[in-house]
């Protein structure tokens, strides 16, 4: 056992230490990256067997790479700001000589030639991949279990979902297994495990944080380029920032990515944000309600100005962007899901096309130019508003496998999810950090911000957090 942060009396095991923390006293070699590594390493080696989080150990070549940050520590000082941090690769993107299966058996054969530009990143700022985390059948499920790894389990309890696609990453970070875990979100992957499992993540706006796997045969298409986007899950707020501060390094391989400082000007005050309940069809339970209203104070204790006003129409947007995106899937992804997909993501996603029919021809070109109007549309309500407050979704965590669950559960997690998948089809970044602990599960809200201020958002989350507390604790303490 070791001390805890600050002056804490409570004992704090080093993998439960905080990114920001870890970083720290590896640079002021209070501690080493052997021992900071091997910390993670062992818990994973313990919880992982019951949790499948992560489904590539990589914890050999982790060690000796942790050696090696020692021995760059001792001949010159830190690499970068993630020196010895250790960290976890979702299963879905290139990581160099380990297999990219997008949970599909078929795939699993598939070795990536070289590192995408996320891995890149974060290995040049210094961090340590433990292992690579599990993702549902072509990332396309709001819980994470597939055919070739079998299911991720929540952290909290076995009933709910670890959320998806990246429930993997967040299962793993808020079990202990690395400090940060790599994420992507094309309808709310980072989100959705983010709110699931009590860990904090901000989905990044398009062209902040590159994307390219060397191992692709042909290039995505426009839609899937317009939504997805890489990120971090974190236990802590201040650890998605110092994680993003690295992702954010430019590279050419991505078109889409600008190249701008992470950091955006100061605002003066007060910031007025603008807080919407506004659940449409659906009843707000009064779980999610109670972490709005936590939100909300925690957000005008820390000066800010919080406005119930009703932003743009979410709810249209939110499905107007998933028919497009299933538009595209339709045409272009289908042929390799009908053909290596199990049987049961093929009748889920048979129930999603007539639940939500796909946009196809000229109604998928009319889709994709009203994305403009509902653009602009954001932009201008956000010169006045900066940052909005949303609900995640109107209800608190749901089932393991509630989407599998026949017509209802599958329109259940499709049409809930409209304001996470409307800021994937706006391109606008925006966060989720845990607001409320209700029956023994976390209950997340969304912060969503000007383009290129993640900044901003998470300045907001860290106030929330702040009040609330950071889940992961409550979790250790549990045992």
């Amino acid at each position: 056992m070791r001390a805890a942060r600050g002056n804490k009396m409570s004992k704090t095991e080093l993998w439960q230490e905080n990114a920001c923390t870890m970083a720290k006293q590896i640079a002021n070699k209070e501690i080493s990256s052997v021992e900071a590594v091997g910390a993670a390493v062992a818990r994973m080696h313990s919880v992982n067997p019951k949790l499948n989080a992560v489904v590539d150990d990589l914890s050999e070549t982790a060690m000796a790479q942790a050696a090696d940050r020692d021995k760059a520590m001792a001949e010159g000082g830190p690499v970068g700001p993630l020196h010895g941090v250790p960290i976890t690769i979702k299963e879905n993107i290139d990581q160099v000589g380990h297999a990219t299966p997008n949970g599909v058996p078929a795939y699993k054969d598939v070795i990536a030639p070289a590192d995408s530009p996320f891995v890149k990143n974060m290995l040049q700022a210094g961090a340590v991949v433990i292992g690579r985390t599990n993702t549902p059948e072509f990332s396309f499920r709001g819980t994470t279990d597939n055919p070739l790894h079998g299911r991720t389990y929540n952290p909290w309890n076995d009933w709910a979902s670890s959320g998806g696609s990246s429930g993997g990453a967040s299962t793993a970070v808020m079990a202990g297994m690395g400090a940060l875990g790599h994420g992507n979100d094309i309808g709310g992957s980072l989100r959705f495990p983010a709110a699931a499992t009590g860990s904090a993540t901000v989905k990044p706006g398009l062209g902040r944080t590159p994307a390219y796997n060397p191992s692709q045969k042909e290039e995505r298409g426009l839609m899937a380029q317009l939504m997805s986007v890489q990120g971090l899950i974190a236990r802590e707020v201040a650890d998605v920032r110092l994680g993003m501060q690295a992702a954010v390094a430019y590279d050419p391989h991505d078109p889409w990515q600008v190249p701008m400082p992470f950091e955006g000007p100061a605002m003066e005050g007060p910031i007025k944000v603008a807080m919407t309940k506004n659940s449409y069809e659906f009843d707000l339970d009064p779980a999610v309600d109670a972490a709005l209203e936590n939100a909300r104070a925690a957000l005008v204790d820390a000066g800010y100005q919080v406005v119930e006003v009703e932003p743009p129409n979410c709810r249209e947007i939110g499905l107007d962007g998933m028919r497009t995106l299933f538009g595209e899937v339709k045409s272009l992804l289908l042929p390799a899901m009908r053909e290596h997909g199990s049987p049961g993501f093929n009748d889920y996603f048979e129930l999603c096309f007539e639940l939500n029919p796909p946009h196809e021809g000229d109604e998928l070109l009319r889709a994709f130019a009203r994305r403009s109007s509902y653009i602009r549309d954001w932009l201008l309500f956000m010169q006045d508003y900066p940052l909005v407050l949303t609900p995640f979704l109107p209800s608190p965590t749901y089932a393991w496998d509630r989407d599998y669950q026949g017509r209802e559960g599958a329109a259940e997690i499709m049409f809930k999810g409209f304001y996470s998948f409307a800021m994937n089809f706006m391109g606008l970044p925006a966060g989720n950090v845990p607001a409320n602990y209700n029956d023994g599960l976390p209950v997340g809200v969304q912060i969503v911000g000007r383009r290129f201020r993640e900044d901003m958002i998470l300045d907001a989350c860290e106030a929330v957090e702040s009040r609330v507390g950071v889940m992961a604790q409550r979790l250790f303490e549990r045992g």
